[in-house]
């Protein structure tokens, strides 16, 4: 492959009209490459491909498919370290982090290996005498797959996994501000015995090759993880082209600290879901929804144990907090500091652009107090190593706090009532709630998903995933009588 070569498209690797820098955010002065970005026309040539494709790869059948599957995933699982360092070195998270996010990018697809041997079908009786009825599922098509920076390889995988597990054809759309990411994950697909097409995997900007893709008509399904504005778009392109769609966007996620909590439970979970990753995850609590009586205690302790994090290079040995993603990004992130100071927040910590040995994007973890829920920063997603707390006097009044919102992805309470933990989990309108638990960190083999803003579609993750990947067919046969 040459430094140009960075595009995937019918079972090739081809370069691109155009190169961008990708650069280390720990350290700018590191350039990591220069990257492909496709052309109008490569973008057509992948979707013909995958058009072409598909009915081979879901003709190969349910054996196949598992044994590429598992061979994918063995692979993803056994080079962890590996691809964790290209994560970290591009995207900023500390090089832990990005070794457990391609391991358990490997077991989606492990997951999905047994999934393509299950038996998604029924037989049913038919209301008419000698007929027969069976209900099967059968791929959607191509799926246009479109991904985010934040978890370069882990969000995707869940997203093709399914999709090549119930035989569609895939056009893959990673976030151009992490590509070795995705050519690394492209190298490994690339390597099975699938037909050309099958996989296809596409580099450039969003407004010219994302937009394209999803309103391309040759598209059956689209697979979008982003921010809101960006998936009104998709689903207004989509609409228009009846085209099925799944999207996952923003979020604001509450976690509630009850007068009963375990207060160092509360604040090392608050702490780690608000800052790990540098906040940049979109099940951060954001949100910190605080009793009074208990409140004073945790927020000095939360102070603490935000200013204890260690910030700094994410390939750097005892890293917890590695950079902010781009510029662009940690200008967002301090507009955010000034738009709380200016509404009148008590920002109590962090906030400030540090100064490290190399020159990278880093930020101190922020605790803002004295918040109320209709501040901005209450309510837009900041993507940011930002937490806010508000003060509240009961229960009720907590739980009404944490629904108003227009997002519901995940929500947590700390508590040791299980009146209260049941209460919650029935009345949270969020589509993860959490008990005793940060609110980031979920499981591969369950569904994932919100309400409201958050998500649209289908289910992500787990066997709820098939709702998406594929589509039911009803058969009805006359069994006449026999000879």
């Amino acid at each position: 492959m040459t430094s140009n070569t960075h595009l995937f498209i019918d079972g090739r690797w081809q370069e691109g009209v155009t190169t961008i820098e990708n650069r280390n955010p720990s350290d700018l002065d590191d350039l990591i490459g220069n990257y492909a970005q496709a052309g109008a026309d490569q973008l057509d040539q992948a979707l013909a491909a995958a058009r072409r494709a598909q009915p081979a790869w879901w003709a190969a059948g349910i054996q196949k498919r598992h044994d590429v599957l598992m061979a994918i995933g063995t692979e993803m699982m056994a080079r962890a370290e590996e691809i964790g360092q290209i994560i970290a070195r591009e995207e900023g998270k500390p090089a832990a982090e990005g070794k457990g996010e391609v391991y358990r990018a490997g077991q989606f697809f492990t997951y999905y290996a047994a999934e393509a041997l299950r038996n998604h079908g029924d037989l049913a009786e038919s209301v008419r005498p000698g007929v027969e009825i069976d209900v099967r599922r059968e791929p959607v098509g191509v799926v246009a797959i479109i991904s985010p920076w934040n978890f370069p390889v882990a969000t995707p995988a869940w997203k093709i996994a399914p999709a090549l597990a119930f035989g569609n054809a895939v056009v893959w759309k990673p976030a151009n501000l992490t590509p070795a990411s995705a050519v690394a994950l492209s190298e490994i697909i690339a390597r099975q015995d699938i037909p050309a097409g099958v996989f296809n995997m596409i580099l450039g900007s969003g407004r010219e090759v994302g937009q394209r893709l999803v309103e391309n008509r040759s598209v059956d399904a689209i697979s979008f993880t982003g921010s809101v504005p960006v998936g009104r778009g998709i689903a207004a392109a989509a609409v228009a082209n009846m085209t099925k769609v799944q999207m996952e966007m923003g979020s604001k996620n509450p976690m509630l600290i009850m007068d009963d909590a375990d207060l160092d439970l509360a604040v090392a979970h608050a702490a780690g879901a608000a800052f790990g990753g540098t906040g940049q995850k979109c099940t951060a609590a954001s949100r910190l929804i605080v009793h009074e009586a208990v409140h004073d205690a945790f927020v000095e302790r939360l102070v603490k144990a935000a200013q204890a994090f260690k910030v700094g290079h994410a390939l750097e040995e005892g890293t917890q907090i590695g950079p902010v993603v781009s510029e662009g990004q940690l200008v967002q992130n301090l507009d955010y500091i000034a738009k709380g100071r200016a509404e009148g927040a008590e920002l109590l910590c962090g906030g400030d652009r540090l100064e490290r040995p190399t020159t990278g994007l880093f930020m101190a973890p922020a605790v803002f107090a004295r918040t109320r829920n209709d501040m901005a920063i209450n309510r837009e997603e900041m993507f940011a190593p930002i937490t806010c707390v508000i003060k509240t006097g009961s229960y009720a009044e907590a739980l009404s706090i944490a629904n108003d919102s227009e997002f519901g992805l995940t929500a947590g309470i700390m508590t040791r009532s299980l009146s209260r933990a049941s209460h919650f989990r029935a009345n949270m309108r969020a589509g993860c709630v959490m008990v005793n638990l940060p609110t980031a960190g979920t499981d591969y083999h369950v569904p994932f998903g919100g309400r409201g803003a958050s998500s649209f579609g289908p289910r992500e993750q787990g066997s709820y995933a098939a709702e998406f990947y594929t589509t039911v067919k009803t058969a009805y046969v006359a069994a006449g009588e026999p000879q």
